[in-house]
């Protein structure tokens, strides 16, 4: 196993632990998108143990996707704590206005 694929899953294991156990919507956003980057390095770094550019590619969509979640997300948050002065994802739950 190469070092970049524990660094992967020492990322992973970050972002996971930030979005079981915090409350922020934008901390957890950050998380997920740590946990994204995480499976991009994976990705190249068995990409680059394989002699492949298959991993390459597809971490190169991964990136594509994240760039457009990000819009979407910071959208939804903003509005989020527009209507409710509060960026809590408990205060989000209840899917009612």
């Amino acid at each position: 196993m190469t070092p970049y694929v524990v660094l992967s899953a020492l990322l992973f294991s970050i972002g996971v632990v930030g979005v079981l156990t915090r409350r922020n919507a934008i901390v957890v956003f950050m998380c997920i998108e740590l946990m994204l980057n995480a499976g991009n390095l994976a990705l190249v770094a068995f990409s680059k143990q394989h002699g492949s550019l298959d991993g390459q590619v597809g971490a190169f969509f991964v990136m594509v996707v994240a760039a457009a979640e990000v819009v979407v997300g910071l959208a939804i948050i903003m509005q989020i704590f527009r209507t409710r002065k509060s960026a809590d994802i408990d205060d989000v739950s209840a899917l009612k206005w």
